[in-house]
């Protein structure tokens, strides 16, 4: 055995000497302009951080835990990490032990045995370049199950928020019947003394009928919110968990301090961009591997053993054997099957290429677009403020002027209409901005400082 060690060394030496595999740099961002301004680190806000509400943080958590989605996932990664470790094992000699007995004719024998049976000599990386491909497909699929956490997380938010909402639009319905019945109990009065004409008491009774229509509709609707909720979770969602109606005034959500423009250290770090980069780069080591094929194959056979008549004589001197070899093939004529191999990992380099750039596109897009609706969120808040102001003030003088004769009954109900509209609007824009944040959140990247291992 002491005789083989020198030889296998010096082949092990050799192996990995010549590697085919065109050099990466990467490439620019394609994209039509980006900032070099500092970003602000969303990266290293722990998503726990993002949330004031103690209930969003554990929504979120028994999301992480119990997702599908996020589970199949990081299953992904365990069978992708399994790949890559067996490709990697074809770099390293895989040696057999046997034993054997056997009686003939001339008598017993017994024998033992350590064999290597034909390892390949990567003398032109091609078993090299064929982990490091499996090794960087492993990375995207890590980087893949990052990109469903983050997304998992904004839409676990963003059902909450949603929730959160309808709660409020329920209540606000709830009020608006409550007017309206109290509007129509005055109505019938005035209608009993004589003071206003039958198609006034129609009118109220209309709206209210419709306002109870519009109550009657909200049941359904949340139980929807919370059905679209608990899928995401992946379980039944505590009552301590639920959201109420006076959430969606409050700000659960820390907005993130952002730049101006869109840096391309923000595009670039995002994992579905890493993802692709890093199935990239795995293209330039599949060319590698198909150009090494074309090359001349050589392989090494080494085995070591002791036999004898009789196990009692088995370890004595003399009774050992050993034997090593290399081999070598060679591609003569195989009908350009080699040659469109290297074409074929070619073509895939392109492809990934230009999945790359349209992945660092497409981010480019979301945060840009995040930014410009951000940048318009304070002034309509503002001015749906001001509008729910200036319709309150005009329901009063309707109600005022009809209490005392100078309006009709219709002027009421088109101020209390425009009153419930502008009410409607302002928690919509609410909603609005809060997913606004978890958007930008989302789409610079996340923040995974804490909670890395959760879905494993």
């Amino acid at each position: 055995m002491a005789r083989l060690i020198l030889p296998i060394t010096l082949c092990l030496a050799m192996a990995g000497c010549v590697n085919l595999a065109p050099d990466y740099v990467r490439p620019d961002a394609a994209v039509p302009h980006a900032g070099t301004a500092a970003a602000s680190d969303s990266a290293a806000l722990a998503w726990r951080s993002m949330f004031t509400d103690s209930r969003v943080r554990d929504t979120v958590a028994l999301a992480l835990a119990n997702n599908r989605d996020l589970r199949v996932a990081a299953l992904n990664v365990e069978r992708s990490r399994a790949a890559f470790t067996q490709t990697d094992a074809q770099r390293l000699p895989a040696v057999n032990a046997g034993a054997s007995a056997s009686r003939s004719r001339a008598g017993p024998s017994v024998s033992l045995q350590l064999a290597m049976s034909s390892f390949e000599l990567d003398v032109f990386s091609r078993v090299r370049n064929l982990s490091a491909s499996a090794q960087e497909a492993l990375w995207a699929t890590d980087e893949t199950r990052r990109s469903v956490q983050i997304s998992l997380v904004a839409e676990v938010t963003s059902a909450w928020l949603t929730w959160a909402a309808d709660l409020q639009r329920q209540a606000l319905a709830q009020q608006t019947l409550a007017s309206q019945e109290r509007s129509l109990a005055l109505t019938e009065r005035r209608h009993a003394a004589g003071a206003i004409s039958g198609l006034a008491l129609a009118q109220a009774q209309t709206a209210v009928e419709s306002a109870r229509a519009d109550v009657a509709t909200w049941p359904a609707t949340l139980e929807q919110d919370r059905h679209a909720l608990e899928l995401l979770t992946g379980a039944a969602l505590p009552a301590a968990l639920e959201p109420r109606a006076e959430d969606a005034e409050r700000d659960l959500t820390l907005l993130v301090d952002l730049p101006s423009g869109v840096p391309s250290a923000v595009l670039l770090r995002r994992p579905d961009v890493v993802a692709a980069e890093h199935s990239l780069i795995a293209s330039h080591a599949d060319i590698g591997a198909a150009r090494a094929a074309r090359f001349p194959t050589i392989s090494l056979t080494a085995s070591a053993g002791r036999g004898s008549s009789a196990l009692s004589d088995l370890f004595k001197s003399g009774s050992g054997s050993w034997s090593y070899g290399p081999s070598i093939s060679m591609p003569v004529f195989d009908g350009g099957a080699s040659r469109a191999a290297v074409r074929q990992a070619e073509v895939s380099r392109e492809i990934a290429l230009a999945t790359y750039d349209k992945t660092v596109q497409t981010a480019f897009r979301e945060v840009a677009d995040a930014l410009s609706v951000r940048a318009t969120l304070d002034e309509r808040l503002a001015s749906q403020r001001n509008l729910l102001a200036a319709t309150e003030r005009q329901l009063r003088l309707a109600e005022a002027q009809y209490r005392a004769g100078g309006s009709t009954q219709l002027d009421v109900l088109d101020a209390q209409r425009s009153l419930y509209s502008a009410q409607q609007s302002l928690i919509t824009l609410r909603l609005s901005e809060q997913l606004n944040r978890i958007t930008l959140y989302k789409v610079m990247g996340g923040g995974w400082n804490d909670d890395n291992n959760t879905s494993s």
